[in-house]
């Protein structure tokens, strides 16, 4: 029922609103992991080609329960006679027909009902489809936003990198003019902040990149200049890799589809096994033919038989087709049953081992800080040199990238998890 009731405020409430539609993103907005999978959800072409989807399998189930409804058809026509080639008249003269006919289904074995129950499975593993493009969806602006989050940080990082080399160029600089350092000193410290711009610079690029990959998770690929919340979520609860995989197992949308998709098969076996049956049908007629001075009325109301005493082998071919097809849709069950695993399991050791990473990245930040105060307190008093300093300020900015890959990792992991276990939206 849950299902149902998401499935139906995605189709329908969804397109409807206006909040956070591309062109509601302003220049300068902040926007939030919850804003931008709204916004995905809404503009992404992705989601309205499974919306069309699942249109045209309820589509496929009217087309199907056409067969239980009579089949009206009126036919006309007219024709100028003329006479034979052995008569001695000229005389050619008018035949018009007109005639309405009506046939109605009585008794197929089934075939109808059978043919509808298959487009009803249809549509539901269309719906499930739906669901696993927005789980998709879902996940991708998850990783593209957290690694936007991580590039902009890393670009703080190397902005603090830069200052910090940039600084120590100019005590540098000064300690030689007044004789307390060499030369060399100068030129290192020249060129370790030459580096730090270098990395600046590709830290820049980087979160140029990955802008535009979110911009493209989120469907909006021209959306105007943004920032996004500086956040990381750490509020996620622990879980057992068997408890994960049982989750996923039962709630993964295209385990679902894919199951629907192998009943549809077992259904179109039946399906088309009736075929050796035969179909018992009502017809009814009414039509006037002849001339125009003479037009004869007539009408006719029957029943048939119809016995398929040899179609071809077409009937015996059509079965082998579905058994082959349903074949085939077990074996990719049970291998999108080990994809799942994998996924799961990946995902769930990736999220333990970034969050190990983490608590380890607070600790070795917190150290290089430490590490930095003491080198740069050693050098101002001429105790330390300039290779203490850099080392400390070399070794600080590996820290804190670390420790916001860490971050970004864990949170990716985390959205990788959920995916796996087919969680809808966070």
């Amino acid at each position: 029922m849950r299902k149902r009731i998401f499935l139906l405020f995605l189709l329908l409430f969804i397109p409807a609103q206006s909040l956070f539609a591309a062109g509601d993103i302003q220049k300068g907005d902040v926007l939030t992991l919850r804003q931008c999978i709204d916004i995905a959800l809404k503009n992404h072409p992705a989601l309205n080609a499974a919306t069309g989807a699942i249109h045209q399998s309820e589509s496929k189930i009217g087309k199907a329960r056409a067969g239980y409804y009579p089949q009206l058809s009126f036919q006309s026509g007219y024709s100028r006679i003329g006479p034979p080639a052995s008569s001695l008249t000229n005389s050619s003269y008018d035949y018009y027909s007109n005639a309405l006919n009506l046939n109605q289904t009585l008794f197929d074995f089934g075939k109808t009902s059978t043919a509808v129950d298959i487009q009803k499975l249809g549509k539901q593993s269309a719906e499930a489809d739906f669901q696993d493009t927005t789980s998709l969806l879902t996940y991708n602006v998850q990783e593209a936003y957290f690694s936007l989050l991580k590039a902009k940080m890393s670009e703080t990082v190397a902005v603090e990198t830069v200052n910090q080399f940039q600084q120590h160029f100019e005590v540098a600089q000064t300690f030689f003019e007044t004789g307390k350092s060499s030369k060399i000193d100068v030129t290192s410290a020249e060129v370790n902040l030459s580096n730090a711009r270098i990395q600046l610079i590709s830290a820049q690029n980087a979160l140029r990149l990955w802008r535009v990959n979110l911009n493209k998770a989120m469907g909006v690929i021209n959306a105007p200049e943004y920032d996004i919340q500086e956040k990381f979520n750490m509020d996620a609860a622990d879980i057992t890799f068997e408890a994960a995989l049982a989750r996923a197992y039962e709630n993964r949308p295209d385990i679902q589809s894919i199951a629907l998709k192998k009943d549809a098969l077992e259904r179109t076996v039946d399906l088309n096994k009736k075929d050796y049956l035969p179909v018992l049908s009502g017809s009814a007629g009414y039509g006037y033919a002849g001339q125009d001075a003479a037009l004869n009325q007539s009408w006719n109301v029957g029943v048939a038989l119809t016995f398929p005493f040899f179609t071809g082998f077409s009937t015996k071919y059509a079965v082998e087709e579905a058994r082959a097809g349903l074949e085939i849709a077990k074996a990719n069950e049970e291998a999108l049953r080990q994809k799942a695993f994998q996924e799961v399991k990946s995902a769930w050791l990736n999220r333990h081992e970034a969050f190990e990473r983490i608590e380890a990245g607070k600790i070795t930040v917190r150290q290089a800080e430490e590490s930095l105060e003491l080198a740069q307190g050693r050098y101002a008093t001429g105790v330390g040199n300039s290779l203490e300093i850099v080392d400390a300020m070399i070794k600080l900015n590996n820290a804190k990238m670390t420790y916001i890959s860490a971050l970004s990792d864990f949170n990716i992991a985390e959205a990788s998890l959920e995916k796996a276990m087919g969680a809808k939206m966070p």
